[in-house]
């Protein structure tokens, strides 16, 4: 049995109005591997986190999940949705994207009822998630109110509650605080502890190197411009300055003007 849950080959999408939003990617990612897709804003990193999740659909190539199409037509067989929204789990960008309920407690539980399990593995699997998260006290709270990281960890926690083996992350760390961001990379790693698939997009290149045993580079051009080792890649000067991953700052001191490079 193949053990590889995304094959991506010859993708390309385009808005409504036709603007480019990838062009002609290719990647396949393996059970238990921790990538991530790194790229400015407007790069297509969060779009090729939706096509993977069977949001969007490509106009060309293809896309396999599982050893399986995943196609619009694929998605409206009920057997097979369940299956796939059962193992892949998708965090937005923006937490008030995914919470939508009255209370934090049911958001966290809405995956397992509609998992259809019964109220006592509901109940168990829910706080769990609010225990592991840290959040317990927030259950009766309005998400809407909560701060950006507490929104986040509310996210997070309706995602654990669901347990998938596929985790998409698209960019888990923006807008928080410093001790958040550091929570939140520590949470991701717990994730990888236990043998998880994490997919992250994002743009802060000192995470990545964290996070990720494998990192693909997206250009201004909605290409891919390389792949690698992330500790090897995100070495290479050249390569960040032309995804705008990296900039040069000019510094004036007397009787001398310099420039050098600065990561995003």
């Amino acid at each position: 049995m193949s053990n590889t849950v995304f094959k991506v080959s010859k993708m390309s999408y385009n808005y409504p109005g036709g603007l480019s939003g990838l062009h002609d990617i290719d990647f396949s990612i393996r059970q238990g591997e921790n990538v991530v897709f790194l790229g400015v804003n407007g790069s297509g990193k969060s779009t090729l986190l939706k096509l993977i999740d069977g949001l969007y659909f490509p106009d060309q190539g293809t896309i396999e999940a599982f050893g399986e199409p995943l196609t619009e037509s694929r998605l409206q067989d009920e057997t097979f949705a369940f299956a796939f929204r059962r193992r892949v789990g998708f965090l937005f960008q923006d937490p008030d994207s995914q919470l939508f309920l009255p209370t934090v407690w049911q958001e966290v539980a809405f995956s397992p009822l509609q998992m259809g399990l019964v109220r006592e593995e509901v109940e168990e699997k829910t706080n769990a998630a609010l225990n592991a998260l840290g959040i317990e006290k927030l259950k009766d709270r309005v998400p809407y109110q909560l701060s950006e990281g507490e929104k986040k960890k509310v996210a997070l926690a309706s995602l654990l509650a669901l347990d998938p083996e596929v985790w998409l992350l698209d960019e888990p760390t923006a807008n928080l605080d410093p001790r958040t961001q550091d929570w939140v990379i520590e949470f991701i790693l717990s994730l990888t502890a236990k043998g998880k698939t994490l997919i992250v997009a994002i743009h802060e290149l000192e995470v990545a190197k964290v996070i990720a045993d494998q990192a693909y580079i997206l250009g201004e051009d909605h290409r891919l411009a390389a792949q690698g080792n992330p500790q090897e890649i995100l070495q290479d000067e050249a390569l960040l300055l032309r995804a705008n991953l990296m900039h040069r700052h000019r510094h004036v001191h007397p009787a001398l003007t310099h420039r050098h490079p600065h990561q995003h």
